[in-house]
């Protein structure tokens, strides 16, 4: 409930402060006043799009901002959800726009963004004015009627919760089926590719011995004529190394005895000796083991060819990184069969999903069907007493092809004021004042059934005079009543003078220009305002009387 309203500089309106009550009040005041500038603060208190032309000229800023009893609207999960800060009896929301047309937006204090400060809005107030009857329209809002009618909040949370699980299902299983089928695409090259590395059987460490092997085999016969060179130098019979070094060594053991610096160079002799036979020995082993063959060094070649041919054909730089890559074909190949254990058990979730949304669906429609019953008798009984006394209206049901997010109703409201025409969707064929008396209708019916946030009618009532305006301000009075709050803008005395509380928006001509200002009426007030409405500015004595009489018996 909208408890009080603070404007300032917003378009004509400099300051304005005005406290509200629960029940049905009514604002009047002469066209051009400033009724569409106080619902456009509105608008732009709960989250509309604003302009920086809207400012007050010569002002820095406007600020708009309204205190809500929400006491009995249920909101702290959406404020826990928020983060912000929950006062279970209170909500101050605030708006600041600069003629710059930089805005600002807090809950609580608390700055919050457009986007969430709109989503609170619908949440606290309801405006409708003659455009909103295009949403009679929409099918999702009339389904959402009949949910709201048939209490349906608990089943369409569970609905939901396993739509979502089948969506998600759904998605996996599309992107199972491509990606194997991308897979089977590239089956058979992938096969090629894996069998032409596996038959490599290339090792690690493997380029590089064969690399060395290579350079050895290409120089074998060098090698073989330094190996040879070398063992002659060291060891032959015509002068042999090994041979003139043991005779130096035991001519320095014979003067030992008389010259003791010869033990020393003996003994180093004798260790060369020994280390030379060792590297002569080993150079034999080397010179028969270093045979040349063409054959081997082909077989070499040809295999380092493959080898460079396959790093080359997959852009890798060594074994290891080819074995990766073969590593990587054989998984996309396991993919195939085990593509298809999961699209196996995909699709079957997604026949358990289906079976259990179907059953959901089938007690949604159950619900909703009777709901419709109930809600064509009730609406055609309002709209009766609203002066249409040959109305039909009907809720048309039928069935998509596949599960939305709402079940599988599609349902079209079908209206015909009359008795000879047919029933056609209420979009298409109802006037503007008779869309308006059903949303009216249609309001008065959900109010029984749901907390309301405050309702606003923006001259709801155009259009329609006499009793039949009494009877829509009834109805109005009635939603009000139970602690709601219900505002409505009217131009039409019948409808003003139920309100509980009255309120009067004029202008006032001053030196700063023209100001927007709104007061609550007294009754006496009232009473002289609702003659004007009834006689213009030439008030006479019995529309005074007229006046006094409506307000008595609202």
């Amino acid at each position: 409930m909208l408890t009080s309203l603070h404007i300032k500089n917003y378009a004509l309106i400099e300051k304005l402060e005005v406290d509200f009550s629960s029940g049905f009040s009514v604002i009047t005041g002469e066209t051009g006043t400033g009724k569409s500038v106080l619902l456009g603060a509105i608008g732009m208190l709960l989250g509309e799009r604003s302009d920086a032309k809207l400012v007050r000229e010569g002002a820095d800023k406007c600020i708009i901002e309204g205190c809500f009893d929400i006491s009995s609207l249920a909101l702290e999960e959406f404020f826990e959800e928020n983060e912000l800060e929950y006062d279970a009896a209170e909500c101050i929301v605030r708006r600041e726009l600069s003629a710059t047309g930089r805005g600002r937006f807090f809950v609580n204090d608390t700055p919050v963004s457009a986007a969430l400060l709109k989503e609170l809005g619908n949440k606290l107030i309801d405006i409708h004015s003659q455009h909103k009857n295009l949403l009679l329209g929409n099918k999702n809002y009339q389904l959402n009627i009949l949910d709201v009618l048939a209490g349906n909040n608990e089943i369409l949370a569970e609905y939901s919760s396993l739509f979502r699980s089948y969506e998600n299902n759904r998605k996996e299983l599309i992107r199972a089926k491509e990606e194997l089928e991308a897979v089977r695409n590239d089956e058979e090259w992938l096969r090629f590719q894996l069998e032409e590395i596996e038959s490599a059987a290339f090792q690690n460490g493997e380029q590089e011995e064969l690399e060395q092997e290579s350079v050895q085999l290409a120089h074998a016969e060098d090698i073989q004529a330094a190996l040879y060179n070398a063992v002659t130098l060291l060891d032959n019979d015509e002068k042999s190394m090994l041979q003139a070094l043991r005779e130096a060594s035991a001519s320095m053991e014979k003067i030992s005895r008389h010259y003791p610096a010869a033990n020393n160079l003996a003994e180093r002799m004798e260790s060369s000796y020994i280390e030379l036979k060792d590297c002569c020995e080993e150079l034999r082993r080397n010179l028969d083991g270093n045979s040349f063959s063409p054959a081997r060094l082909e077989q070499v070649e040809n295999r380092l060819t493959l080898m460079y041919d396959l790093f080359k054909k997959h852009r890798v730089a060594n074994i290891g990184e080819l074995n990766t890559l073969a590593e990587e074909y054989r998984t996309r190949l396991e993919q195939i069969t085990d593509g298809d254990d999961r699209i196996e058990s995909l699709e079957k979730e997604s026949a358990r999903l289906c079976k259990e949304l179907d059953a959901l669906c089938a007690k949604i429609t159950e619900l909703r069907r009777s709901a419709a019953l109930a809600l064509q008798e009730k609406i055609t009984t309002i709209l009766v007493s609203l002066g249409m006394p040959k109305i039909r209206f009907e809720v048309d049901f039928s069935v998509t092809e596949q599960f939305t997010a709402t079940g599988r109703d599609a349902v079209k409201f079908l209206f015909s004021a009359n008795s000879i025409s047919p029933l056609q969707p209420l979009a298409d064929v109802a006037s503007g004042g008779e869309m308006a008396r059903v949303m009216l209708a249609l309001k008065s019916i959900i109010a029984e059934f749901i907390e309301m946030p405050t309702l606003i009618f923006d001259e709801i009532d155009t259009g329609v005079s006499g009793a039949l305006a009494e009877r829509m301000g009834r109805l109005m009075q009635q939603i009000g009543g139970m602690n709601r709050q219900v505002i409505s803008i009217t131009h039409l005395p019948q409808v003003a003078a139920l309100g509980s509380e009255h309120y009067k928006v004029y202008k006032e001509e001053g030196e700063g220009g023209t100001r927007t200002k709104i007061t609550r009426l007294a009754t006496q007030e009232r009473v002289k305002e609702i003659a004007q409405m009834m006689s213009g500015e030439q008030m006479t004595d019995s529309a005074m009387e007229t006046a006094r009489n409506l307000i008595m018996q609202k």
